[in-house]
């Protein structure tokens, strides 16, 4: 326990991956550590490969797919953008007076929504909801988004 900081880092300043932990937190209690505002975050990319926006969180899995060997598609990008948007998203719900992360939400957000618009104008719908939008339900009809990246449609 650091007694400066009363967190669990030993180190009067703690790197992300430390978290914070009450002052007053009671011995044989268990806590998971509150992470630390202003976290450093990873790029969309590195994000989508580590499971996490935040390097402080990342648990390396032994399963993940390293960013650079994403293909660089529109279905991809659109992924990467709406995990960078539910992890800043769900990093406000407990941070929810981080100005810097809210701005960061609002950008993404919007390119997430315009990346969405431009992805289903060329390829439909991508989402029930979206399957709403147009004059006739489009929903049920090929080629599914993913058969653009198997080369299955030209």
């Amino acid at each position: 326990m650091n007694n400066e900081t009363g967190n669990s880092c030993p180190m009067p300043s703690c790197p992300d991956n430390y978290g914070t932990m009450p002052s007053c937190a009671g011995l044989a209690v268990p806590y998971v550590p509150f992470q630390q505002t202003g976290s450093k975050q990873y790029s969309q990319n590195d994000a989508l490969s580590n499971g996490t926006l935040f390097p402080g969180l990342n648990l390396p899995f032994h399963l993940k797919v390293e960013g650079s060997t994403l293909p660089s598609t529109p279905l991809v990008e659109l992924q990467a953008l709406e995990f960078v948007v539910l992890e800043l998203g769900t990093y406000l719900d407990t941070h929810p007076d981080d100005t810097e992360a809210f701005e960061l939400f609002k950008q993404y957000s919007a390119m997430e929504q315009s990346a969405k618009a431009a992805y289903e104008a060329k390829f439909g719908p991508i989402t029930k909801t979206s399957a709403a939008a147009g004059s006739s339900y489009r929903w049920l009809q090929d080629p599914w988004p993913w058969n653009y990246g198997q080369n299955e449609v030209k």
